[in-house]
This record gives C-alpha cells, sequence and structure tokens, in this order.
C-alpha cells in the first residue's frame, strides 16, 4: 500500500499551493519543470515549504480539501507547527 504525503509548495508570489503525492520530490520536481499542475506553471522558482506523512491516500484527500479552505493566515501557521496537520488529521479521524 503505497504512502501518502500532504505537502505545500511557496511560489515566487508567495502563494501556498496544497497537494497530495506518494513521492514528493519527484513531484516537486514535475512542478519545478512545468508538469503536473497548471496553477504553478510560470509560477516559480517555487519552494517546498512542508511536508508531512499523512499514510492513507483517502485521509491525505480529506485533509488536502480542509487545508485548501484555510486562509493564507492560517496555512502560514501550518508550515511554522507542522503538528497542526496532526490536529486536522484528529478531526478529520473524529467524523469517521
Amino acid at each position: 500500500m503505497p504512502e501518502w504525503y500532504l505537502y505545500m509548495v511557496r511560489c515566487r508570489n508567495g502563494h501556498l499551493y496544497t497537494g497530495i503525492t506518494t513521492e514528493v520530490e519527484r513531484r516537486l520536481a514535475d512542478h519545478q519543470a512545468s508538469r503536473g499542475a497548471k496553477y504553478l506553471r510560470g509560477r516559480g522558482p517555487l519552494k517546498l515549504v512542508l511536508k508531512k506523512y499523512i499514510g492513507e491516500k483517502g485521509m491525505a484527500l480529506k485533509i488536502e480539501k480542509l487545508i485548501k479552505k484555510l486562509s493564507k493566515k492560517q496555512k502560514e501557521q501550518l508550515i511554522k507547527d507542522p503538528v497542526r496537520v496532526m490536529h486536522l488529521f484528529k478531526r478529520v479521524r473524529s467524523k469517521q
């Protein structure tokens, strides 16, 4: 069973992009090469600012969805304190 990670990338203009993957470094290389997410094309250089192991794909998708709804300020707080991602993990788990 593949292991899923949540990651956040900061664009040149300061915007944050959130995604999930099983191979963060490969996915970042894809983004840097303008492959993958159209949103990131032409927004480089890109910097990986958060990488967090999640586990199952379904859980990773749910946490990604929650993070995408957060404000930029809240996302910046997650970057400063990645343990907060685990609070989202527990929140999603409790709803199951």
